[in-house]
């Protein structure tokens, strides 16, 4: 009998107590095709080596077990954040708060009044629950929330610029994140696109030229809006110039034309309060007399990722009513989320409550004494002073104090490899060949868990 012959058959396999194991935890078809993959890999191995021994079915069945385990582990899990970047586009931006995590969970594990009036028991709108809070806290006229900013601004110009000409300045024509131009997102939604000014100057006299001059044209390329653009992810310095947004909404409403301010971070603290450069607020261009204005909800206003377009009512009702809008709206647990968020804002309690507030807000005193901890525990004297950023397209080049965890390792490369396999993986960043982990960015709750991965992990050290 050749090693082949002492291979058991898928039916032997199925009948065994570790078959009932696998099939009572994966299935019985997925745990059939772990079954034929593994056994087809072994007749491989067989057919290469005759010699060798047909393996027992204990070893077929952990190996079947690993592809298991490896076919149904999610992709997408949560992770440490030690890298001091708080806002980590790559690590899923903002972490939520406990409040907007159980008010997700709630309407996600039942049903729920998303398009229901509870006091008439006739439909309803799912807008309305974010834009009551919306109108309290801001003191807004309408608003509609989307599931992103550039939906949001993609939306907006689709609703109230096809065909239509619309007015920006030149050194605002930026790209975000992912290669996504504003230019683009102008062209998709049926705007033609009118530069004014050049990259570096933008005077108000670009603005006054722009909409002088199209006045003449047909209704058909008539100006529709002006857009501004906040430039979150890059800074503009030198040889510059550029009007404040007062003058330009009063230009454009002197002419009859709707102002459009696409400020994506959503701030809604000021931000020099931390020691960080000023980041324009969502109500500091309400007060500058804006139409509408798109920002992001995942960003500086800390919660899950959404879109939210706030302004004038007949402007909203247009683009509520718009096709684009149903197709962007969002969903029951990203409006919970985001509704949640905002009542913290509402309550005068985001930065107690809100994740990247308190990170923010984070005494520096408090930052160094749980970077000790860290070093006592791991009975190592490596802390240092650094530079946490606030990241995600927000205050590019800006970074305020910080202190780290700072570990000197044998290859820096392959340490980060193992710290990203751990259950849950540790992200931390490297600077000078060392390791380092930033408590700002860790959530109190995590600290356990990342001193039991780096005790796990001690001998790499030096």
């Amino acid at each position: 009998m050749t090693n082949l012959q002492n291979l058991p058959s898928i039916e032997q396999l199925l009948q065994t107590q570790y078959a009932a194991k696998l099939i009572a935890r994966y299935g019985r078809p997925l745990t059939l095709d772990a079954l034929r993959s593994t056994l087809d890999e072994v007749r491989v191995r067989l057919k290469l080596d005759p010699q060798a021994a047909a393996p027992e079915n204990g070893l077929i069945f952990s190996q079947a077990e690993s592809r298991l385990s490896a076919w149904t582990m999610p992709t997408l899990q949560p992770v440490i954040n030690a890298t001091g970047v708080i806002l980590h586009t790559n690590l899923g931006r903002a972490p939520l708060s406990k409040a907007a995590v159980e008010a997700m969970n709630q309407v996600s594990s039942g049903y729920s009044n998303l398009e229901f009036d509870l006091e008439t028991g006739k439909r309803g709108s799912r807008l309305d629950h974010a834009e009551d809070v919306l109108k309290k806290l801001l003191g807004v006229e309408a608003a509609v929330v989307v599931n992103n900013n550039a939906s949001a601004v993609l939306l907006v110009l689709s609703a109230l610029a096809s065909k239509k000409r619309v007015i920006i300045a030149r050194s605002q024509l930026v790209e975000i994140g992912g290669g996504f131009r504003v230019p683009d997102v102008m062209k998709q939604s049926g705007a033609k696109l009118v530069e004014a000014g050049t990259t570096n100057k933008i005077r108000l006299s670009d603005y006054q030229e722009a909409l002088a001059g199209d006045i003449r044209l047909s209704d058909l390329q008539s100006v529709s809006l002006v857009m501004h653009a906040h430039r979150s992810n890059f800074k503009l310095v030198g040889f510059t110039e550029e009007p404040a947004l007062k003058e330009i909404v009063d230009v454009a409403h002197q002419a009859g034309t709707i102002v459009l301010d696409d400020l994506g971070s959503g701030a809604l603290l000021d931000t020099a309060k931390y020691g960080l450069a000023h980041e324009p607020t969502v109500q500091e261009s309400l007060a500058s007399g804006l139409d509408v204005i798109c920002f992001s909800g995942d960003k500086l206003l800390g919660g899950p990722q959404a879109g939210i377009i706030v302004g004038k009512a007949e402007l909203i009702a247009k683009i509520k009513k718009h096709p684009l809008a149903r197709a962007m709206r969002t969903d029951k647990t990203c409006l919970a989320g985001i509704t949640s968020t905002l009542l913290h804002y509402l309550k005068d309690e985001a930065e107690r409550e809100i994740p990247i507030w308190k990170m923010i807000s984070m005494p520096l005193d408090e930052v160094k004494a749980r970077a000790e901890n860290w070093a006592r525990e791991l009975g190592a004297d490596s802390v240092a002073e650094s530079k946490a950023t606030v990241g995600g397209g927000s205050l590019p080049g800006e970074s305020f104090p910080s202190y780290v965890l700072s570990l000197s390792v044998k290859s820096p490369d392959q340490f980060l490899k193992k710290l990203r396999e751990q259950n849950p993986p540790l992200i931390a960043r490297t600077e000078n060949d060392k390791i380092l982990f930033d408590p700002r960015t860790v959530l109190l709750e995590q600290d356990h868990l990342l001193l039991t991965i780096l005790h796990s992990l001690l001998p790499e050290l030096k």
